[in-house]
């Protein structure tokens, strides 16, 4: 069966204990795997989930415990959301239909999607003292920054290799 996988870090993991998945035979859907950590913006819990092929990001705000059970309508929409503002548009049914059913799992030691989710945070943590409480962030705003970063996709060092989340994010979605 395919799944979007998303893989939580260790710290979100303790959040989320009754979701996580045991069911690893699961093959990837189209966007491949993601990555799903936790930081905190005035005690709110935020997500921070980074596509591991991509590193498209997407940021889910104010996630409570009874949330927990709403995650993936929540995921698609903060997605389907992001997508648009970024410029890549999309019928909210086709990319309902490319996400499929959300699976949580534990942790994959995705070192490289870990180091980008770790700036990432940085940056955000900045943001956090830009504009003060979670009310008055930009989240979509901030979250294309995110997408809008040059990242380096690839093995050489070629200017090719050098591209950002949002145009690999175009190239996934434009193949489909």
């Amino acid at each position: 069966m395919k799944r979007t996988r998303i893989h939580t870090t260790k710290k979100l993991e303790k959040l989320v204990k009754k979701l996580i998945s045991n069911n690893h035979d699961a093959e990837d859907r189209i966007l491949g795997k993601w990555k799903a950590t936790v930081f905190y913006v005035n005690r709110k819990k935020c997500w921070l989930i980074t596509n591991a092929l991509t590193k498209y990001n997407v940021v889910l705000t104010d996630i409570k415990a009874s949330d927990l059970k709403d995650i993936e309508t929540i995921f698609k929409e903060a997605f389907y959301g992001q997508l648009i503002y970024d410029g890549i548009i999309i019928e909210f049914e086709n990319l309902n239909t490319l996400v499929g059913e959300i699976g949580i799992y534990s942790t994959d030691n995705d070192r490289s999607t870990t180091g980008f989710q770790n700036h990432n945070l940085v940056s955000l943590e900045w943001w956090k003292y830009e504009f003060g409480p979670l009310e008055n962030m930009p989240i979509k705003d901030l979250t294309n920054r995110l997408n809008t970063t040059v990242i380096h996709i690839g093995e050489g060092k070629k200017m090719a290799d050098y591209t950002n989340p949002i145009r690999e994010m175009k190239k996934i979605l434009n193949h489909i």
